[in-house]
């Protein structure tokens, strides 16, 4: 039994092998690494002396891809534009107070609500559309299209109400009732023209 504390006692006071604190230990973080890669990947002339200051520096923006140009974008519209305006019968998604309408010229449409500071025989123009487009071409906004390549006028028919609806309200435990009316109104709008424009002009 006295072999055995002892043992113990003499082990309790050798030093023990332990790591050294992550402090001193050499680390090499992640930026480290990349930095040092973009920078192997760079070409530097030899005979330009160049400083750590003066070195050409990359930024997360020469990684990401370049988007489109918009003259890009614009060639391409007044490349297809003629085609889908040489079209019969075109559409279009407007938007009124938010809310998306797919319609034609000579359709109808009956809001939901009733548009304030309106009168029978008013032409309204709509100049927010996400989609316009004919049977073989589509041409798509982001969100909007611009309101210089097409033309959407819509007349005020005048407003309709529904009939009179009456709802009994009731609690339970509770021998009083609540009649409430409600009688909604709506407006009425006819698509009278729907044109393609030339953005050249």
């Amino acid at each position: 039994m006295s072999r055995s504390l002892l043992r113990s006692v003499l082990e309790l006071r050798s030093p023990l092998t332990r790591l050294q604190p992550a402090f001193v230990l050499p680390t090499r973080t992640f930026s480290s690494t990349t930095t040092t890669q973009i920078e192997t990947q760079t070409s530097i002339p030899a005979s330009s002396e160049t400083t750590p200051s003066s070195r050409p520096r990359i930024t997360a923006q020469h990684l990401k891809p370049e988007p489109p140009s918009p003259a890009v974008a614009s060639d391409s519209i007044s490349q297809l534009l003629p085609l889908l305006r040489a079209q019969p019968q075109h559409y279009i998604t407007a938007h009124i107070h938010g809310r998306p309408y797919l319609v034609t010229e000579g359709d109808q449409i009956r809001l939901p609500f009733k548009m304030p500071g309106v009168l029978p025989g008013d032409v309204l123009r709509l100049d927010r559309a996400s989609v316009l487009g004919s049977r073989d071409y589509t041409l798509k906004g982001g969100p909007w299209i611009e309101s210089s390549l097409f033309e959407c006028r819509a007349t005020v028919l005048g407003t309709e109400s529904e009939p009179m609806r009456v709802k009994i309200k009731t609690k339970r435990r509770n021998r009083r009732s609540q009649r409430v009316t409600s009688k909604h109104k709506y407006t009425i709008l006819r698509i009278s023209e729907l044109k393609i424009l030339n953005p050249t002009a």
